[in-house]
């Protein structure tokens, strides 16, 4: 038998979490009948927080390592998106 670890039950979650959000956000968009989308939107907000919480566990046990992005990689970004909205 397998004892899973924080990290391994963590991740599990996180990606189970970004499954349903995703989801959500399709239904939501496609969704015909404003009082329906009303509550998926609301379940799919319920559900990003989920993901948010499960996601800082992570990061603050060292379990998601997020490094700084480097000057170089956000004004690129930067150039790239303003350019889109145009």
């Amino acid at each position: 038998m397998h004892d899973f670890t924080d990290k391994e039950i963590l991740g599990d979650g996180l990606s189970t979490q970004k499954s349903t959000t995703e989801k959500f956000n399709t239904f939501a968009g496609e969704c015909v009948h404003d009082d329906l989308r009303g509550t998926m939107m609301k379940i799919l907000e319920q559900e990003h927080s989920i993901s948010t919480d499960v996601f800082n566990m992570m990061h603050q046990r060292g379990m998601y390592e997020t490094p700084p992005a480097e000057e170089k990689k956000i004004m690129e970004a930067k150039q790239k998106f303003s350019q889109s909205v145009k």
